[in-house]
């Protein structure tokens, strides 16, 4: 350990951008024993350690460090494990530059460990080597009904099966995963990935019931029947425009609507939409991760060019900088300080350009603040064939949730104590349809904490 004065901070190797963009492999490579090794052995051990603090799961990092340089790696695994439903996933997918390697103490002159990529090598490692997460061979007697089957739903079966709980998860589409499995790109995070997760859950006891949606193909009275508890787990996944006229036009979608329809394409399943943007130009409006994913998914559908929108700079982007980073490598053009004030339509009805205008952060009134304003006499126009809004999520309504008792916050988000218990007894809930559309690590976290408070009240 200590290692930092000799050893640099390295990131995983990336493929090849020209061949990377022919498909949607994973660009990331997974670090070999050495590297994590040594990346590893960078750690000082801070005795209050700011990279525990500042994941979202208060994952034991300086622990499974010292366990990977000791080449200890069942006991890393393990300890991975202890507080993540699949560190796998969340090596690959979390914004680790604004979390646990934003906080790691070697920032200041160093450069932080990679800790992302040390944590998806302990999983894959562990794997190859056949070591399995555990749990709970001793059953309580009691099972949960948890609607949806994305990262909050996963990952509150995890940790309910860890404590002998019986469970069975309700999901609308065709393959478990939500979010991980059709909205984030394969590019990203493999498919295959989630589907091996999801069998460690079957094998484990969890029950899937896919294309059942609750309120629908099976009603929410009925579980409460039968089940001892109920978790609801759904993402916020219903996109925002910029209100501006023709955002109705048949070449213009959200940012979720595009990348679910692709994923579904890629797949082979049934498609509501039928997306092409091959030999097209696509303008994406937004600056987040969702954004990058986007243009970055538009490139390997073959498009013809590919814009990023956005009203203030790079450095004011609120996504992850690595994703920028990538879409830049891969050809996205990108336009700072600039907004969207109209869309062209021609006599069809489509969408044949944007017309823009420039944009100026300036300070709020009391200082503390940027805001953006318009640059009177700037506007230009942008030519496009295929328009995607990537500007955040509003809150979905919850048609199953009607006359039931549980009640929800003026945003639509569902109202739930400390426990995570909704206003109905018995009934819980956590991520995005209760605090809005966050970060997946977030979601997790709430469906990781709402199974223990679940597993406390059952077993009172």
């Amino acid at each position: 350990m200590l290692r930092f004065f000799d050893l640099e901070r390295i990131e995983a190797k990336k493929r090849d951008v020209v061949e990377r963009t022919k498909d949607f492999d994973e660009i990331y490579e997974i670090f070999q024993p050495n590297k994590s090794k040594e990346q590893a052995e960078r750690c000082i051990q801070c005795g209050d350690p700011y990279c525990h603090n500042g994941c979202p799961l208060h994952n034991f990092i300086p622990q499974w460090l010292k366990a990977t340089a000791s080449k200890d790696l069942e006991f890393a695994f393990n300890l991975s494990n202890q507080s993540s439903p699949f560190p796998e996933v969340m090596g690959r997918i979390c914004p680790h530059d604004r979390l646990c390697e934003g906080s790691c103490t070697l920032n200041d002159g160093y450069g932080a460990i990679t800790i992302g990529s040390v944590e998806a090598y302990i999983s894959e490692e562990g794997f190859k080597k056949g070591f399995k997460p555990k749990f709970a061979t001793k059953k309580l007697g009691k099972k949960v009904a948890i609607i949806g089957a994305g990262p909050a739903g996963l990952s509150a079966a995890t940790f309910l099966l860890r404590e002998g709980v019986d469970v069975e998860l309700f999901d609308k589409q065709n393959k478990a995963g939500g979010l991980l499995t059709y909205g984030i790109p394969g590019f990203k995070l493999n498919k295959n990935v989630i589907a091996r997760r999801v069998k460690i859950l079957q094998e484990a006891g969890a029950v899937f019931h896919q294309n059942v949606e609750i309120g629908k193909d099976k009603s929410f009275e009925e579980l409460c029947e039968e089940f001892d508890a109920v978790f609801i787990g759904v993402g916020a996944t219903k996109g925002r425009k910029a209100g501006l006229v023709g955002e109705d036009a048949p070449n213009c979608y959200l940012a979720m609507e595009f990348l679910v329809d692709i994923q579904k394409k890629l797949f082979e399943e049934k498609r509501e939409l039928n997306i092409d943007v091959k030999d097209k130009k696509v303008v994406v409006i937004g600056g987040g991760d969702t954004a990058m994913d986007c243009v970055r998914t538009s490139l390997r559908e073959k498009a013809k060019n590919v814009k990023c929108l956005y009203r203030r700079d790079a450095h004011n982007m609120p996504g992850s900088k690595k994703e920028y980073i990538n879409a830049k490598e891969e050809g996205v053009e990108f336009e700072f300080y600039t907004s969207p004030k109209e869309l062209i339509l021609d006599d069809s009805g489509k969408i044949i350009a944007i017309e823009m205008v420039k944009t100026k952060l300036t300070k709020s009134d009391d200082g503390n603040r940027q805001r953006v304003e318009e640059v009177a006499g700037s506007e230009f126009r942008v030519e496009a064939d295929v328009v995607i809004f990537a500007l955040g999520f509003n809150n979905v309504e919850y048609p199953f949730l009607l006359n039931n008792g549980i009640e929800t916050d003026k945003w639509g988000g569902i109202l739930v104590d400390e426990s995570y218990q909704t206003t109905k007894n018995g009934v819980f809930a956590g991520g995005d349809c209760h605090r809005g559309a966050d970060l997946v690590v977030t979601a997790v976290r709430d469906g990781r904490d709402a199974a223990k408070a679940i597993v406390e009240m059952l077993t009172k």
